[in-house]
């Protein structure tokens, strides 16, 4: 069975607050950048959206729905705040067979180095590895059951950074 995964760092947060890193919000340059990603988004039958619980990937989300982003199920939790790679692919592990398209919603480094795990060596790869800004966002194709999910499992066919 095939799937989708979207691979997406939240937008840019503001820096301009004395709240502690996961409390932090969106700059207004996020907002815009997250209504962008939601329209591409739009394009995508998400089932199930995985999101680290910090302020600006929740943001992030509601913005992009805004922007025309769907999901049948959004979760949000601290394990993906500050995670390994490998750690989210444990996540994406337990995935319903039924879920089609996945996203996975957080930080860097970890969106990176996860696509640099899941993704087939190619030049798109390595653009995306390199330099991975925020709202950036990348769709793999997956050529394995969720439960099967691995290295090199995975194919970029899509590499985004919306600004708005």
């Amino acid at each position: 069975m095939s799937h989708t995964l979207i691979v997406m760092r939240h937008a840019k947060s503001s820096w301009s607050t004395n709240d502690p890193d996961h409390e932090r919000p969106l700059a207004a340059r996020g907002l815009r950048d997250a209504a962008v990603a939601g329209a591409i988004l739009a394009d995508y039958p998400i089932g199930a959206v995985l999101s680290s619980s910090s302020t600006r990937t929740r943001e992030t989300w509601r913005t992009a729905e805004l922007g025309g982003a769907t999901a049948d199920q959004v979760t949000f939790t601290d394990a993906l705040y500050g995670a390994w790679e490998d750690s989210v692919v444990d996540l994406l592990r337990e995935l319903d067979e039924t879920v089609g398209t996945a996203m996975v919603l957080g930080h860097e480094p970890t969106m990176s180095s996860l696509i640099e795990l899941l993704a087939e060596p190619s030049e798109l790869t390595d653009e995306a590895v390199r330099h991975y800004p925020t709202s950036a966002l990348a769709v793999l194709e997956i050529d394995c059951p969720w439960a099967d999910l691995g290295a090199g499992r995975g194919r970029l066919v899509r590499f985004e950074i919306p600004r708005g």
